[in-house]
Order: C-alpha cells, then structure tokens, then sequence
C-alpha cells in the first residue's frame, strides 16, 4: 500500500489547480482565490487488477433497453424533468439558501409513498427533519432518513438498504477519506460528486444533489460539476414574494426551457398548475404603466404583467432599471422608442418590473415593455382586456413570434378582448377560428397617442 501525497493550489471559485500560488486566477479572473490543498491518493499496487478494455460497436449492434421513467407525483416537477426521473440519472437542484430547495425535496421523498427513497442530510438533525417532515404533514412510511457526512458511509447505506431514489442534501457538506481538504472544498465536492455519479450509474438509481449558489449567483463549486450531471435545476425566487421557480439549465433527457412555478406556504410548497391566474393583477381600475404579454415559458403560454415607471430625471445620467428583464435589452428598447417615435427618453429615468418575481427571455415580451413605457410616459392607462405578443426590430418593426395559437388561445382562455401581434409570420395560421379581437401591425409607427385614449 502507497501513499502519494500531493499539494496543489486550487482556485476556490472556479476550480483551476496551479502547482504555485497565484494572486490572479488565471481561468476566472479572481484575486486571492487560490487555496493550498493537500490530496493524498492510496494505491495498492499487490492486488491491482486488470480488467478487459472495452472494443468499438456499431450502432446497430447496441441493444437500447429504454427504462419508464419515474412519476414525481408532482406535475411541475415531471416538465421540468422531461416527464419523469430516468433511472440512473444525477440531478443537481441550485439555489439560494432559504429558497426551499431541502423543502422540495423532503415533500417529493415524502409523496412518492410507493417508491422507497433515501434523505441524506448534512445541514440538519434528524429530530430537525422530523419536525419538517410533520409541518409539510407527511408520515414518510418510504422515506429513509440519514443525518452524515461521511461519503463512505453513506455509500454504505446505500448498497444495504438498495432505496429507489437517493436525495443529497447537501454536496458542500459531504467529506471522503480519500480527500485531505475540508468538506465543502473544491476537490471535496468534485471527488464527491464522482463518487455519487458512479454508485447511480452502477445501481441504476437516480440521485438529487442539492447544491448551493455563491453571491454572483452561479452554482457554487467547480464548473465541471455542471458538466458531470445529467440534468441540472435551478430553484430561484424573490424572498419578498411566495413564487418558486423550477428553471432547467441543462436537460441530457429532455428539453430545457421548460419551468416549474410553486408558491411557498407554511405547509411546503403548493403547485401553480395556471399561472396566468396569480400573475396578473386583479384591479378594478386600468392604471397607466401597465401591461399583460402573452409569453412561452418551455411548452406553456404564461400570461405575465409588466409595469413599467417613467419619469423626468434631474440628473446627467438618467437611471434605468430592470427586474426580471435585460438591462440591456432595455436600453435597445429605449433607443428605438427615442428613433422611431421620436419621444425624447435620454432626459427620463426608466423603470421596468415583471410581475411576481417571474424571469423570461421570450423576445415575445418586446411589445408589451413598449407599451407599458409609452403608457406610462403619456399617463394613459391600456385596457386590462388588451394583451401584446411581438418582438421589436431595431427600426421599429414588430417581428413574428413562434407558437402564436398557443398565445391566442391562452389569451381567448383568459377572457382577453384583444390582441396585438405581428401581421408578418402568419401564413398558414387560421386566425378565424378565435374569438378574440386580433389586431396585426407592422411597424410601431402605426400606433399613436390616440391608442391609449
């Protein structure tokens, strides 16, 4: 038996190793990130074993045993997993701490009543789970509970109670005695995760791990962890609003557009099965600023409320600000409005809010930040029954959007009088077939101040 003992620098934000210490992490640009870490590596060279190296096939020649996947029980989180757990599988959920990733967990272990799962915890006791376990008001008659931190334990555990899903909670506390660095460390948790990757692989039992984000917002610990899973998660939210959301970062089994939305209760965590319901605001009076967009979120219209607050700026550089939209993006807006309608916008500051928490990247949103700027710079309010879907174009041109029946059909659900959508994209779309007032315009140079009176 060897022992090789080996001392490396690692960089605590993005994993490079350096034989030296660096001030600059060359990889990610950090200052004084860089970690001595001592990796001691055992090899027993008297009982090594050869095994038979793997030979080349053709891809007629490979059988594809395709397994069912596994019902969560819960309908957003099977979207946003492509339709269930693939066995052998290894997801990765990410999130701020107190968002209600362990929550969502413990309640998933909890329902699949006749699925036998496997709670591993690092963070809380087991008297501590308990009392969660009671508060989201499940009995856990399959769920197995394990408060440790040791790898090889747990590894242990798993080869002797064979549960049909593990749940990792979490990887930053998980240690292995093959690793000399604290739990948490990079090494720890990219040797960890192997090791977890491995044992799903082996068994063909599909693991959760439960990781956490750092302060800019990106999944704490090595990049390569991202690539080492199958599928990774993230569970993001306001602390001032109930919403969860389930986002899909990377999907091998599915697509990864789709979203799950919850909303937090003292019980856990309850489904929003239509968010279009909760994202809209109930008011009895149009208010200026405001705007309804019909966005696509993975496969499912969303009907969103954006809100927007323009007003004179005293000061040499005009304050812009958005939440849950592209600053960038806005500013692009900004510059068209300014061109193409000639509205003076460099001498206002610009505020742009998306209700309830929610962020999209639907270029479908465009038309509805216009309007809800324009309304709020002409102090007219937009009918609570109108609804926008379309892109604007640098020179002001209102592009088409994809899947624009789901959009009119979801609007026509949701008791909308009208929509506003692209005349261009619509070759093929029977428009006839709705209710719904459907106006199409070209350029935004169609509209004037008379649209809003």
């Amino acid at each position: 038996m060897n022992n090789k003992t080996k001392q490396i620098f690692v960089c605590n934000n993005c994993g490079y190793e350096s034989p030296k210490w660096l001030g600059k992490c060359p990889s990610c640009g950090e200052w004084n990130s860089l970690i001595l870490q001592t990796i001691t590596k055992e090899k027993n060279l008297s009982n090594k074993t050869f095994t038979e190296p793997k030979k080349a096939k053709k891809l007629y020649e490979i059988i594809a045993n395709e397994t069912p996947r596994i019902n969560t029980k819960s309908q957003e989180l099977n979207r946003v997993l492509g339709g269930g757990i693939v066995p052998g599988s290894v997801i990765l959920i990410a999130g701020e701490p107190g968002i209600g990733k362990s929550t969502l967990m413990l309640q998933f272990a909890l329902r699949i009543k006749s699925i036998k799962s496997l709670y591993v915890s690092g963070e809380e006791s087991e008297s501590q789970l308990k009392i969660r376990a009671q508060r989201i008001g499940g009995k856990g008659e399959s769920c197995l509970i394990l408060c440790d931190t040791s790898l090889e334990n747990i590894i242990k555990q798993i080869q002797e109670h064979n549960p049909d899903i593990i749940i990792i909670d979490s990887i930053q506390t998980i240690q292995s005695e093959n690793v000399d660095t604290y739990a948490g460390s990079i090494t720890q948790v990219r040797e960890c995760t192997a090791q977890l990757i491995q044992i799903a692989k082996e068994y063909n039992k599909p693991i959760f791990i439960i990781g956490h984000i750092n302060k800019e917002g990106a999944i704490a610990g090595p990049k390569v962890l991202e690539h080492m899973v199958d599928t990774v998660l993230l569970f993001e939210g306001e602390t001032t609003h109930p919403y969860r959301i389930l986002r899909t970062i990377k999907n091998r089994f599915g697509s990864t557009s789709e979203i799950g939305i919850f909303e937090m209760h003292t019980e856990g965590l309850k489904e929003i099965v239509n968010p279009s319901d909760i994202l809209i605001t109930e008011e009895n009076e149009n208010l200026s600023g405001t705007c309804i967009s019909a966005i696509i979120e993975g496969i499912r219209p969303i009907m969103i409320e954006v809100q927007a607050l323009v007003s004179s700026s005293y000061n040499n550089f005009p304050q812009r600000l958005a939440n849950g939209y592209d600053l960038k993006k806005l500013s692009l807006l900004l510059a068209v409005i300014e061109k193409q309608l000639n509205i003076k916008m460099y001498n206002r500051d610009v505020f742009v809010n998306i209700a309830g928490g929610i962020k999209t990247t639907d270029p479908a949103i465009d038309l509805a930040i216009v309007f809800a700027i324009l309304s709020s710079t002409y102090d007219k309010p937009i009918s609570k029954k109108t609804c926008f879907a379309g892109e604007i174009g640098l020179n002001g041109e209102i592009r088409p959007v994809q899947r624009i029946e789901q959009r009119l059909s979801e609007a026509e659900k949701m008791g909308f009088k009208k929509i506003i959508i692209s005349k261009y994209g619509l070759k093929g779309i029977n428009l006839s077939k709705f209710k719904i007032n459907i106006l199409t315009v070209g350029n935004l140079k169609e509209f004037n101040e008379e649209f809003f009176s």
